[in-house]
């Protein structure tokens, strides 16, 4: 086992927050391997970074000698987490949930050791559950504690539909929690509610209750929005690695530390040396941003296909004679302009009519594929365009 001291700061590590940070350290003192438990429901069956937040941390933990308990709510994921969310989600059938299950569990070793990692289903112990075990479960948290959770809260104020089984949601984690005999508890910031229900029912069966980690929601390559695939700013775990490659050169220079922060292998020390060594000069941002889009290419899928992406990536750029500096202008992520706009307020063309003959003309170029309509918006992100032979314009919204 680690130093304790080293330990913490390691688990510091990008988190929101820990509840509580001294019951932290006196388990840590207590010289054995912790159970940490960390609970995904397969409500889809492809994981993207976003996901991976959560993954690295229990990494973090794993190298420390502690126990892993990742653990698949297919007994939850059949009623929904309603956590964020303004409608009674759409449940799950059992099948569903084993399929998507299945992919959960080819996708998380390629960070986490297989074998120092336990792969539970709840419902391996919810299946066993009597309908009194359920009114017994139900009698230990009130209507009015549940309604304190904001989704609920905001929904009960603006007459919106609250189902029954829902309320169930937390409460079942919850149990979790118990029948996990866990220690320490990870989640999003979104999933505080249930991860305190976990620590109220410990202890209402007079166990030491849990630690909670909550941990940032990422944001997307957008720089704004939480990733997620429904917006399309999101970096699949299972996509091509030329893909994982570009959309990762493709996010903003403040963005690109945030990842390393929460996603990276390197040490905290090694990531403020590369932002300091930007900010002197010594190092172009392209030049770093290289390195986290090797790393994260790399640990998906083998450090020679991570070669392969990064050859493709510096081909299509190299043929296209992007110069490492160029102009760059700002689109407000709130009123974003279109391409024409921006061709024309960066100075490339003198007039918003000049800018859209050249789009009509195929002399306007994102990053390889022409753009012919001058009215197209681009979305979040760092991109690169091309007008004309020789003019190149960088586009930040974020």
């Amino acid at each position: 086992m680690q130093d304790t001291e080293y330990s913490l700061e390691l688990i510091k590590r990008g988190t929101e927050e820990i509840i509580e940070k001294d019951h932290l350290k006196s388990k840590l003192n207590q010289g054995r391997p912790l159970r940490i438990k960390a609970g995904f429901d397969p409500s889809a069956p492809d994981l993207h970074l976003g996901h991976t937040v959560l993954i690295q941390k229990l990494k973090h933990f794993q190298e420390l000698g502690h126990k892993i308990l990742f653990l698949i709510g297919d007994f939850t994921g059949m009623i929904g987490d309603p956590s964020g969310k303004s409608e009674t989600r759409q449940s799950l059938t059992r099948e569903e949930v084993r399929k998507n299950a299945e992919t959960y569990k080819r996708q998380i070793f390629k960070i986490l050791d297989p074998e120092k990692t336990e792969i539970l289903f709840n419902s391996e112990w919810m299946d066993k559950f009597t309908a009194a075990d359920f009114i017994q479960l139900s009698s230990k948290y009130t209507v009015a504690r549940m309604l304190e959770r904001d989704d609920f809260h905001n929904r009960y104020l603006n007459n919106r539909s609250i189902a029954i089984h829902e309320f169930l949601y937390p409460l079942i984690q919850g149990y979790d929690s118990i029948a996990m005999q866990a220690d320490v508890e990870i989640g999003g910031t979104d999933q505080k509610f249930n991860l305190l229900v976990g620590r109220h029912l410990q202890r209402h069966e007079g166990i030491d209750p849990q630690v909670i980690i909550t941990l940032p929601i990422l944001e997307g390559l957008d720089g704004v929005q939480k990733m997620s695939k429904s917006l399309g700013n999101y970096v699949g775990i299972e996509e091509e690695a030329s893909d994982i490659y570009g959309k990762l050169m493709s996010i903003s220079d403040e963005l690109m530390f945030r990842y390393f922060e929460l996603l990276s292998d390197k040490s905290m020390n090694e990531v403020n040396r590369l932002r300091q060594n930007m900010e002197e000069g010594s190092l172009h941002p392209k030049q770093i941003k290289e390195e986290l889009a090797f790393e994260l290419t790399s640990r998906f899928y083998d450090t020679e296909t991570a070669k392969k992406a990064k050859q493709e990536f510096d081909k299509v750029f190299s043929e296209q004679g992007i110069p490492e500096d160029m102009p760059e202008i700002e689109n407000d992520p709130e009123d974003p302009a279109p391409i024409g706009d921006l061709i024309t307020r960066a100075g490339i063309t003198a007039s918003k009519s000049e800018a859209k003959r050249l789009c009509k003309q195929g002399a306007v170029s994102l990053q390889g594929s022409k753009v012919q309509d001058p009215n197209y918006i681009l979305p979040g992100g760092e991109h690169i365009l091309k007008v004309g032979k020789k003019k190149f314009l960088k586009v930040k919204c974020q």
